[in-house]
């Protein structure tokens, strides 16, 4: 369903309250650097570790604005007839089969039957340009090759695309756009100097604790307290895959269908499987003590 549109964004701080609305707490920078990509017309490049909220945030700023999402998961190998358009050719034969069986057909308008619309597959980046305005994620662009990179930068600098059967497809409104990556390679000068960057941190403590009360409304402040402080011992360790927001809100999530009320030692080890995805870092984290006294102090800003 398409969420129905709002009023215009005029500042930063009103931005933010839209998104707090939608139930993502953005932090100054976050809200600073969604309202200036807005406002400017200018791709937004979010980088920072998983599970920092990058993908959540071009989520809620569908949410916050009325706007529907478009997106396009990035993968290796991946080109663009995935990205941008693709031809239906079953139904172009099956289409060929009927005209054939109809009787004589002129071979020149058979074929220019079979390059219209009706069998153009529109992927998200062509359907960003048609239904803008939207957003439209490009999630993990570190994942795609330097080739799709680089078509990617065309696409985004012009918000045109030409497709040679049909003509020039043009945003009339160029597309809210938010890239993430994991920056498991760095990605190309080129491409930032169009986009805005904004890093994202992990929260802080506090802010932490009020994601998890603002998405599992059964939490009490002590039990989510108790996690955020765990799961900021975990990240301070070297694992394989540090927890972010969620599995911090999966972790706190299974406490709440265990109907625990605190989190102490034992509760902890034996559900790090909802907060931990290898082994080696379940083994790390018993080896280190998940619940110190230095775990359970307070969080105070």
């Amino acid at each position: 369903m398409t969420p129905e549109p709002t009023s215009p964004v005029d500042s930063p701080e009103a931005l933010a309250e839209r998104l707090d609305r939608v139930g993502y707490l953005p932090d100054a920078g976050v809200a600073m650097a969604a309202f200036l990509a807005l406002r400017l017309h200018r791709p937004l490049l979010c980088e920072g570790e998983p599970g920092t909220g990058k993908t959540s945030l071009a989520l809620a700023l569908a949410q916050a604005l009325g706007l529907p999402l478009i997106r396009l998961q990035c993968h290796e190998g991946i080109d663009a007839s995935q990205a941008l358009y693709d031809w239906d050719f079953p139904r172009q034969l099956l289409h060929l089969r009927t005209l054939e069986a109809a009787g004589p057909v002129d071979a020149e308008a058979a074929e220019a039957s079979l390059y219209t619309r009706r069998f153009l597959l529109a992927r998200p980046l062509l359907r960003a340009l048609e239904e803008a305005p939207c957003v439209l994620l490009v999630d993990e662009v570190d994942r795609a090759d330097d080739e799709f990179e680089a078509f990617l930068l065309e696409v985004l600098g012009e918000n045109t695309v030409s497709i040679p059967e049909l003509g020039v497809v043009e945003a009339a409104t160029p597309p809210l756009v938010v890239l993430t990556s994991n920056r498991t390679r760095e990605v190309h000068d080129a491409l930032k100097r169009r986009c805005l960057y904004h890093w994202l941190e992990h929260p802080d403590p506090a802010r932490e604790v009020a994601i998890l009360r603002r998405r599992l409304p059964g939490l009490d402040e002590r039990l989510a307290t108790r996690v955020a402080s765990a799961v900021r011992r975990l990240r301070e360790l070297e694992l394989i895959k540090p927890p972010g927001v969620a599995e911090a809100l999966d972790w706190a999530a299974a406490l709440l269908a265990l109907g625990r009320t605190d989190l102490d030692a034992a509760t902890a080890a034996a559900t790090l499987g909802a907060v931990l995805k290898y082994r080696e870092d379940v083994q790390r984290a018993l080896a280190e003590g998940v619940l110190t006294p230095s775990a359970e102090r307070t969080i105070a800003g």
